[in-house]
């Protein structure tokens, strides 16, 4: 079968997802399929109620093909390190207006925020902007330069705001936008992003209206977090940034805490990310794969789930190593992306046209092949 034919018949993979009773839901976001027999999936594993499950091993997942168990000393199964498979990136926004720098709040912030970003790296890349009445952003530690955002967070220290105002909603659509290029150029195709913004208080510049502010916050694919200080601070205020989840401080010695709590929120969410790589006993032909994940659950109880998938095993042969990284086509762009048809159906419900998909360039080169003899990953996506 020719390639083009192979990819043609793998778009019609994952076509079933995130099926399975028993109090998990299993959302597959990539595969790929490599010879001589690689076969690996990224998915993410949650409560049905949404709350995300880390710390799985490898020997609670099990594997069916066309509805047969593969033995788990035949298919050699390991969970890889996702970051071979997807870029995470956060984004702290932090309130310098002059409420903040002139509160001696700095020092316990500059403390709290410290620990949020050393945390956070431990599995993601970290950038941190300061934001006050100004209208832009002030770069503390960006994207462009990984690692190191936990000390690059102590110069806020010695920070001058450039207007003492509040520019809060424009610093959160300015954010997102920022946001939006720095994984543009992430390594991997799939891409998820994370916003914090830390605050004492509501907009006060007025650069940008509250609609819009809500509107950006509604419409991004990122998870938004939102941290309050201040007793005054009202919860309908964060929660209008902090769609995915808030905090509060009622003073500086509860800062520490409240920025813990969504570091934790947003390490939970990267660990409940797998990437299980397999050997496959197939040899010829198109199979059903069936990846089902078992969990303890309070008391006794057990909880399950799974996802189906189809792959092609043309040209299989013996030779596996699971641990060779999966290949992910990087021209497939963002993951969690809206596909063509999702975006026609919103235009259609808006009363919009569709704009019309990018033409591709006549003189685009093939993608290179592989040093090795064996063939690039095929990859199949939802």
């Amino acid at each position: 079968m020719s390639r083009t034919r192979r990819s043609a018949a793998l778009a019609l993979a994952l076509a079933v997802a995130g099926c399975g009773g028993g109090g998990l839901k299993l959302t597959p976001i990539r595969g790929a399929q490599t010879r001589p027999s690689n076969v690996a999936a990224y998915f993410k594993v949650q409560t049905s109620g949404g709350e995300p499950v880390g710390g799985l091993s490898a020997e609670q997942f099990k594997i069916y093909e066309d509805d047969q168990l593969v033995s788990q000393y035949e298919s050699k199964q390991v969970i890889l390190n996702p970051e071979v498979a997807a870029s995470h990136y956060t984004m702290l926004l932090v309130d310098m207006s002059g409420s903040v720098a002139e509160s001696g709040a700095v020092d316990a912030l500059v403390e709290a925020a410290s620990a949020f970003a050393e945390r956070v790296e431990k599995t993601q890349r970290v950038a941190v902007y300061a934001f006050d009445g100004c209208g832009k952003l002030h770069p503390i530690a960006p994207f462009t330069s990984p690692g190191g955002a936990a000390g690059a967070v102590r110069s806020l220290k010695g920070y001058k705001p450039d207007d003492p105002s509040t520019d809060l909603n424009g610093a959160v659509v300015k954010g997102i936008a920022e946001l939006d290029t720095a994984l543009s150029r992430a390594e991997h195709p799939t891409r998820f992003g994370t916003i914090v913004v830390f605050t004492d208080g509501s907009d006060r510049a007025g650069r940008v209206p509250k609609d819009a502010l809500e509107k950006a916050v509604d419409d991004t694919k990122y998870e938004v977090f939102a941290i309050g200080l201040g007793a005054e601070m009202k919860e309908s205020e964060l929660k209008r940034v902090g769609k995915s989840g808030t905090a509060k401080a009622n003073d500086k010695e509860a800062m520490l805490k409240a920025f813990d709590t969504i570091a934790q929120k947003i390490e939970a969410s990267t660990k409940s990310y797998y990437l299980l790589s397999y050997c496959s006993p197939a040899r010829a032909g198109k199979h059903t794969l069936r990846i089902e994940a078992e969990a303890k659950g309070d008391g006794k109880t057990t909880r399950t789930g799974s996802f189906e998938t189809e792959f092609d095993a043309t040209g299989f042969g013996q030779g596996c190593d699971p641990k060779t990284p999966p290949h992910f086509d990087v021209t497939k762009g963002d993951a969690l992306a809206p596909s063509p048809e999702k975006k026609k159906e919103e235009a259609r419900r808006s009363g919009a046209r569709p704009k019309p998909a990018d033409p591709k360039p006549a003189d685009k080169p093939a993608d290179p092949k592989p040093a090795s003899s064996a063939p690039a990953g095929e990859e199949f996506t939802p």
